[in-house]
């Protein structure tokens, strides 16, 4: 019986204006609604289907401040068993090198971990390198952008697919996944969900708890930092064309002028 963590974050909704702070350049979490990535749903739908169909416990792991408590309690009335949140001021602006070690150190807290299955890159950030990182650190086998995961004992398999055609990889459990659009439909969280994540154990650390030093983390000692941010222009009004005969000439004349053809 597989013992399988998902990792999830809580991000600005894609319908939402969303900004950098002017203070710092990190995203400003609070001027838009906040939600839980649609990419880690399915993600959280992947564990719970391997779980119903070979038993075992499903731990949501979340690094993020305590509004991600919302997202963490969403991936519960799913289904998931119990969750970890890793909440601390110190973590503000950390890089994906930071956000990774504190991942690390959190999964290595919970007991027998045989998969860990992520998003393959969050909506916010879009690093999309955080599960192979991720790997890397635990020293596990990464098998990355899955459309399909089966287990089979101590072995998982996935289905990647390509320009070119299928994937086929395996690897021999404990295992890094990171599943694309393609994995499955989440469920909607039934009433009986909600109400049953209200109860559902949520384990919340700092930084120290997991044995690491507040200093080595967050925006001061980030390995990448925002230096500048400008928003995106309004958008320009369109150029009209009035066709007197010569319609189709002013229109190829006005893509020559853009180079677009």
């Amino acid at each position: 019986m597989p013992n399988i963590v998902v990792l999830v974050k809580q991000v600005p909704d894609t319908y939402s204006e969303r900004r950098l702070s002017d203070a710092d350049h990190t995203l400003d979490r609070e001027s838009a609604d906040a939600v839980l990535d649609e990419i880690n749903e399915r993600a959280v739908e992947e564990a719970l289907l391997l779980k119903e169909a070979h038993g075992g416990e499903v731990t949501v792991l979340s690094v993020g401040p305590d509004r991600a408590t919302e997202a963490i309690r969403k991936a519960l009335s799913m289904g998931a068993d119990k969750a970890v949140h890793v909440s601390d001021p110190a973590l503000h602006g950390s890089c994906l090198l930071q956000t990774t070690r504190v991942l690390a150190a959190a999964i290595g807290r919970v007991d027998g971990v045989d998969l860990v299955v992520a998003g393959n890159e969050a909506t916010d950030g879009r690093g999309g390198a955080v599960p192979a990182m991720l790997a890397e650190a635990l020293g596990y086998p990464q098998l990355t952008h899955a459309r399909k995961v089966t287990l089979d004992g101590d072995t998982v398999t996935v289905v990647r697919e390509t320009d070119t055609g299928l994937t086929h990889l395996r690897a021999t459990l404990p295992a890094v996944v990171s599943v694309g659009e393609k994995i499955n439909e989440p469920r909607y969280p039934s009433f009986k969900g909600i109400m049953a994540a209200k109860k559902k154990p949520v384990e919340t650390l700092t930084v120290a708890d997991l044995g690491i030093d507040a200093a080595e983390v967050g925006l001061a000692s980030a390995s990448t930092t925002v230096l500048e941010a400008t928003p995106k222009p309004p958008r320009a009004a369109g150029q009209r064309v009035e066709d007197g005969g010569d319609g189709g000439q002013k229109i190829a004349e006005y893509l020559i002028g853009q180079k677009l053809v």
